[in-house]
């Protein structure tokens, strides 16, 4: 069973698990964790905040698994009804990154080009796919 839900600060070491990974961070625009302290800052200033982009992160030992895409379908659903205002989710993946292209594509994001030195991503700019889910997409 997935569940989506915001995060608490209980989940400090959950967040660890995959943000203090660098095998996992590494398409990651923000960096890796390597603090309980930086961990519980990131949860408090970053994932209180609401913003119509997605992104998946999910532990390397459970990469391959389907797990994601799941996740990531259930979220597109569950974002698209409890906010109905929302026209456009959009979410980004580096062009190397073909595993969180392909968890995109098979979620049902439709995408949208390749946005040129457009992330900072550890040290490097890169070059970003983009993609985007419209509300008129979603199934009902």
């Amino acid at each position: 069973m997935i569940t989506l839900r915001p995060f608490r600060l209980s989940d400090v070491d959950d967040l660890m698990s995959y943000a203090g990974d660098d095998q996992v961070t590494r398409s990651l625009r923000w960096k890796t964790l390597t603090t309980r302290d930086e961990a519980l800052t990131f949860i408090k200033d970053v994932c209180k905040l609401y913003k119509a982009d997605l992104g998946h992160v999910i532990a390397a030992k459970y990469w391959g698994q389907g797990i994601t895409t799941k996740a990531v379908k259930i979220a597109v659903s569950q974002v698209f009804h409890n906010f109905p205002i929302l026209v456009r989710l959009q979410a980004f993946a580096d062009v190397e990154n073909y595993a969180s292209q392909r968890v995109l594509e098979k979620s049902g994001f439709q995408r949208e080009g390749v946005l040129r030195k457009y992330g900072y991503l550890k040290g490097n700019i890169k070059d970003l796919v983009v993609y985007r889910f419209l509300s008129t997409e979603v199934a009902v």
